[in-house]
């Protein structure tokens, strides 16, 4: 790998840069005294939401995608009926009729809280399906997801010998991070192409003069990603409208080899904004929901549907659903559901699209006691 630029990008960026990409430090991640006081009314008030609680993916091929992921170390659940079946209530949270469609539900425990993070995977049949995530990682509206793994080359080398390894990376090797030789993260593709970074776990380190002693950092799901067309649009959707909190020194425009060979690009210049929300199944901890904003590769987001293959979305658990659906249609957000949907065991769900690159949003209430 080639050293960062220094005409944009000397070695201090760079290590700002890895630490918000790798998630090495939070201290920034609370809520600062810039942001808006209606942030935390937001976070609080009628209608918010509690937490993320999984992400989906759509997949064309639901054998595959569960096998890649099981190669990254996520679990099926048990008990799940991943059968066809023409689901009247998953038609309407799509806003579908008639479709067929199979699923899987994985679990991997969460980088931060421990606690086991959802991806569920779905395919649909009977209906044209184009792939959406057949782009660059850098087109607005993609997305990734971060995992911290235990020994990355370990990961590499299995991926390589299943015939499951589609690197980004340039020259399709692990990237090093500045200031180290030995490749330790990626971005790598599903069988689809939706994207997944992965970083080797930090070790312990002991302490020194100048520093006390670091424990491990523990391996896990670690963030949700999405690039973005407009920051102002994307901020006022998930912090203005859902309450994501976000740090109160954001990251200025860098560029680099860093941070183009991770994803395989040239000549790419982009800010990352690392907001949070608390995870659903444990509110003290915070998961960051990162937005990339590339200044110089903006372009329209070419129009597609949840069904289409590689279509992805962030899961929101929420408080009195009714008030935020409410505030979002009145801020003009596009429904996909019709309208707020009641599950099997008393679940209300709705999905909707941000307000900037068209993301897809599954929003859920628990059933009342």
């Amino acid at each position: 790998m080639r050293r960062p630029s220094a005409q944009f990008f000397d070695w201090k960026v760079a290590a700002f840069v890895c630490v918000l990409v790798l998630g090495a430090a939070t201290a920034g991640f609370s809520q600062g005294p810039s942001e808006p006081a209606a942030a935390a009314l937001v976070n609080s008030g009628p209608g918010h939401v509690i937490g993320v609680a999984f992400e989906g993916r759509m997949v064309g091929n639901l054998d595959k995608s569960v096998a890649f992921y099981k190669a990254l170390g996520f679990v099926p659940a048990e008990g799940v009926n991943s059968s066809w079946r023409n689901d009247e209530v998953m038609n309407r949270i799509h806003g579908t009729k008639g479709v067929e469609s199979r699923m899987a539900k994985l679990t991997l425990n969460s980088h931060i809280s421990g606690e086991p993070f959802t991806l569920y995977l779905r395919e649909f049949r009977g209906i044209p399906r184009k792939n959406a995530a057949s782009g660059n990682a850098w087109d607005p509206g993609m997305s990734h997801i971060d995992l911290t793994v235990p020994d990355v080359d370990q990961m590499w080398v299995q991926l390589k010998a299943a015939g499951m390894l589609r690197p980004r990376s340039w020259d399709g090797k692990l990237v090093a991070l500045p200031g180290e030789t030995k490749g330790s993260m990626a971005y790598i593709q599903d069988p689809d192409g939706m994207d997944v970074e992965i970083v080797n776990q930090r070790a312990a380190a002991p302490a020194t003069p100048t520093q006390p002693a670091r424990p491990a950092d523990p391996p896990g799901f670690n963030h949700i990603g999405l690039v973005i067309l407009d920051a102002e649009k994307a901020q006022a959707f998930y912090g203005g409208l859902l309450g994501e909190r976000w740090p109160a020194n954001p990251m200025t425009w860098a560029s680099g080899d860093f941070l183009d060979s991770a994803i395989g690009g040239h000549g790419n210049i982009l800010r990352i904004v690392n907001g949070t929300f608390a995870e659903a199944a444990d509110t003290s901890a915070r998961m960051r929901f990162e937005i990339v904003e590339f200044e110089n590769r903006k372009k329209a987001v070419a129009p597609h549907s949840i069904t289409d293959i590689g279509a992805s979305y962030m899961g929101l658990e929420v408080s009195d659903l009714d008030r935020l659906f409410a505030r979002l249609k009145g801020a003009g957000v596009t429904i996909v559901s019709d309208g707020i949907v009641t599950m099997t065991g008393g679940y209300r769900v709705a999905m909707v699209r941000d307000l900037d690159t068209g993301a897809f949003v599954e929003l859920f209430e628990r059933p009342k006691q």
